[in-house]
């Protein structure tokens, strides 16, 4: 097994850093369950390889391959952090919003002939920081907050009866335990046995909070408030906007609440509670219950996606890759890869797609472009430069062989040094051109995470040529990334002749 640095890489690793794409090529078939992501299998003269993507350890550091020293995900927002957590809880920032664009998709798919279009209307948002993305969060600050407050002047109590010590004027019952205790006092009468604090045992009504429905709504209010104050902290532009303003006044509202829980002797449920019957039919208890279960499991699905970021960035690179092909005039939409949209991702991956996932037809040129991603059955060209994602150019008017782009979309934890890259990646092509022969490919473009600083780069061989994109999923690094795919789009797509 070889551990690559980097897709084009001709040496390998002993072990990854957080400055590495968890990268490995096999040769022969990777096991099954190995904990690992297949991202393409082809069958090659010297026999079959895989190329292969290994999780982001989720504490730091991970055996098999050796994995140490990433960032662990942040949990809750704090309000002093060490320059390790500040870190991490940027990178965070960032998955999140990557997140949000491919989930875009989702949305966009309730209307299957509208799909780009409402996709770019929704990325467009997206480049504009004063408008932050939409989240769970956001949507319990407006369907949760009327239920709270309703719910706060009426929440659950029980009278549970206790023995105190009460003034013989305001005694209402005793039981046999109170009985037996004042039989035990000196005293020929009641009034001699209650002694000079004229008090005596019994039995008294209290209220108590400490339900497990308002335990639920503790353990809700505490974590909605930590959830509401860490989406702030991601959207410090965005104080002038309805969704910060509403998710502050839920935070806050939230933070008071369970303070008052808290002086009402109320403990936290813990997550694992078994709902009762008011929780399961009152629907203020139920409301709030449903919602601190989404909390929960968003919390649980973020443990995943910060593993397989990689592959949450590679389908974002692949969506943008489509917009910028779709924004062509005379591009015409001519096939779709049925996308189906899973409930929760699974490796990172939100949706499953055919390959190609979308084919343009260039009428003026008479050009067929396919946007091709995890191939099933790449090109041995395709498999050497180890990039699972592609452009495939095919001029109908004249008799050339199709064309490729290879595309890589490298994930680091850490800021990819672009000169070097193009370079390293230029070279890879170079080598690899004495095995072309359906098909060719000369040209690459990478696409990979800015880390708060967008760039571009190129390198020109003989024959061959690399671009390179560091760009981001919100705001100005969006935009400009997207304005860069769009032209790297132009001048691929309307290059003449299968040459550089």
């Amino acid at each position: 097994m070889l551990h690559l640095a980097r897709p084009w890489d001709r040496s390998g690793l002993k072990s990854f850093g957080p400055s590495d794409c968890l990268v490995s090529e096999i040769a022969g078939d990777a096991p099954r369950k190995g904990g690992h992501a297949r991202l393409m299998r082809t069958e090659l003269r010297d026999g079959v390889r895989e190329l292969i993507l290994h999780p982001y350890p989720k504490g730091g550091h991970a055996p098999n391959p050796l994995r140490q020293g990433f960032p662990v995900r942040p949990r809750t927002a704090k309000e002093h952090e060490t320059p390790e957590e500040v870190r991490a809880r940027e990178l965070l920032r960032r998955m999140n919003e990557v997140l949000a664009r491919v989930q875009e998709l989702g949305e966009a798919l309730e209307d299957p002939i509208a799909v780009w279009s409402r996709l770019r209307l929704a990325w467009e948002r997206a480049e504009n920081e004063e408008d932050p993305r939409m989240a769970e969060i956001v949507r319990q600050a407006e369907d949760v907050l009327p239920r709270l407050k309703a719910l706060e002047p009426r929440i659950r109590r029980v009278l549970r009866r206790t023995r105190e010590l009460v003034p013989l004027d305001r005694v209402q019952e005793m039981d046999r335990a109170s009985m037996r205790w004042l039989v035990r006092q000196p005293g020929r009468n009641i009034a001699e046995r209650a002694g000079a604090s004229q008090r005596i045992l019994a039995t008294v009504r209290r209220e108590n909070f400490d339900t497990p429905e308002n335990r639920v709504l503790h353990a809700y209010v505490r974590l909605a408030s930590d959830v509401a104050r860490e989406w702030m902290q991601e959207h410090p532009r965005a104080k002038a906007s309805k969704r910060y303003m509403e998710v502050d006044a839920f935070g806050r509202f939230c933070k008071t609440f369970a303070r008052m829980l808290a002086e009402l002797e109320v403990r936290v449920a813990d997550t694992g509670i078994v709902p009762n019957y008011v929780l399961m039919q009152d629907p203020g208890y139920r409301a709030i219950y449903e919602a601190w279960r989404r909390l929960l499991e968003e919390d649980k699905v973020l443990d995943d996606l910060w593993a397989w970021q990689a592959e949450t960035w590679t389908d974002f690179a692949v969506l943008a890759m489509v917009l910028a092909i779709d924004e062509l005039e005379e591009s015409e939409l001519v096939a779709q890869s049925p996308i189906v949209w899973r409930a929760e991702a699974s490796l990172g991956r939100w949706f499953e797609q055919d390959r190609p996932i979308a084919v343009f037809w260039l009428k003026n040129t008479g050009r067929i472009v396919e946007v091709q991603a995890r191939p099933e059955a790449p090109g041995t060209l395709l498999a050497l430069a180890r990039a699972h994602v592609s452009l495939r150019i095919t001029d109908i008017s004249r008799a050339e062989l199709p064309r490729r782009v290879a595309v890589w979309t490298p994930h680091t934890m850490e800021r990819l040094d672009l000169s070097q890259a193009v370079l390293r990646a230029n070279d890879r092509l170079a080598e690899i051109q004495p095995f072309g022969q359906t098909e060719v490919l000369r040209n690459g473009l990478i696409l990979t995470p800015s880390h708060g600083q967008f760039e571009k780069n190129s390198a020109t061989g003989p024959r061959t040529h690399v671009d390179a994109i560091a760009f981001e999923a919100f705001g100005d690094g969006l935009r400009s990334g997207l304005e860069a795919i769009r032209a790297f789009a132009r001048s691929e797509i309307y290059r003449a002749g299968p040459g550089p």
